[in-house]
């Protein structure tokens, strides 16, 4: 029996397609928009037009019957030019449509899905709180049955949520606190939010870092009323709805570091062969072929971390701890990698004309972002059965 690591054709066929797309379409646009803060409406459009939005859902609901392994081909090709644009589709699918899928009522379903599918709306996934952070389990957003009407009534906070504000975000799916257990801990629960709802106030973008092409806001809910038939699955699932959309989404994000690595590795090698030092490429010294040698090494193993999880998740095996592995594996090399591409570049890597400038600052949330490599430790730790 041999291991074969390579892509199907029609995986390899997607990844061509979308590496010519974001050569040839976002990358001469895209440092305009970063520069001055704004949403790539146009380049989202078309991803939606290519079915990118809608790749891992089946085709009854809009999408194109691909698969984990899929979306993260895309969003790897996509991180290699840029971030925003990549962590804007990963947000749309895994944080956005996702939940719907995976835990909507048919109904649910067939209102939201083809939409978000076909990129005309984008979706939200509320968790983050002020106070919370890491610790997702101390939600202070409450929801609480009106007896009268059957509505619930939202009240409370959320920040840091992609994808959350644009002109064409059709919705948001929230946690809140909806009762207490026997002992006191909190029954958490997902609600859908449409866009627009009384009550639902979304403040202006956040000043950040990186990913400065992308939308993330805060979010305040004053008594903001939604039907019953807007609670996502179970009452009191919420919780462990949310963990499952973070194990898959950590591939994801772990495909998107994978990308931007991948990224720092190819301005690295474009700028070694065109600039010159002391009479010759700077390439042909041995201090850049090492940096680069060593940043192709980390995102070969970076990719095969996050191939390896995603296709434990498409045969139906365990992959949290791969995805573990993968998200903190890659995201730990995507700030190495564009640390050593923008010292490659030496001065003119600190200007933001050059790419590796974006993906410098855009790296660090790769760290933070669907878990800190912390929370990374602590669930492998777990898995080895090291935690208590």
């Amino acid at each position: 029996m041999t291991l074969d690591h390579r892509l199907s054709p029609e995986h390899e066929e997607l990844r061509r397609t979308v590496e010519e797309f974001a050569r040839d379409v976002i990358a001469p646009k895209i440092g305009d928009l970063y520069e001055r803060h704004e949403f790539p409406y146009e380049i989202v459009r078309e991803m939606g037009r290519m079915g990118l939005f809608g790749l891992p859902f089946p085709e009854e609901h809009g999408g194109m019957g691909g698969d984990y392994l899929a979306l993260g081909i895309v969003l790897e090709e996509l991180a290699r030019v840029d971030s925003s644009v990549a962590i804007t589709l990963e947000a749309g699918v895994s944080l956005g449509a996702m939940p719907l899928h995976l835990f909507g009522t048919e109904e649910q379903k067939r209102r939201w899905l083809p939409r978000l599918c076909s990129g005309e709306i984008l979706g939200a996934f509320g968790l983050t709180e002020p106070d919370g952070g890491s610790d997702a389990s101390a939600t202070r957003t409450t929801a609480r049955r009106d007896e009268a009407t059957g509505d619930w009534v939202i009240n409370g906070t959320k920040c840091f949520i992609t994808n959350s504000g644009t002109d064409i975000t059709g919705l948001v799916t929230v946690t809140a606190v909806t009762g207490r257990k026997d002992d006191g801990s909190p029954l958490i629960s997902s609600l859908i939010v449409p866009s627009g709802t009384p009550g639902f106030t979304i403040a202006e973008p956040y000043s950040k870092v990186g990913w400065c092409a992308s939308d993330t806001r805060e979010l305040s809910f004053v008594d903001v009323r939604v039907p019953a038939e807007n609670l996502l699955g179970e009452e009191g699932r919420g919780y462990a709805q949310f963990l499952r959309i973070l194990d898959e989404g950590r591939i994801a994000i772990a495909a998107l570091a994978t990308g931007l690595a991948q990224g720092c590795v190819d301005e690295s090698l474009k700028y070694a062969r065109e600039r010159h030092a002391f009479g010759r490429p700077i390439g042909n010294y041995q201090a850049i072929q090492f940096k680069i040698a060593d940043m192709e090494m980390k995102a070969h193993t970076a990719r095969l971390a996050w191939r390896d999880a995603a296709s434990r998740l498409v045969r139906g095996e365990p992959f949290k701890k791969e995805a573990a592995l993968a998200k903190l594996y890659s995201s730990t090399v995507a700030v190495d990698n564009a640390r050593e591409a923008t010292q490659v570049h030496g001065g003119y890597g600190f200007m933001n004309e050059y790419p590796v400038a974006r993906m410098w600052r855009d790296a660090k949330i790769l760290e933070i972002g669907e878990g800190t490599s912390e929370v990374q430790r602590m669930l492998v730790a777990r898995e080895l059965g090291l935690a208590g």
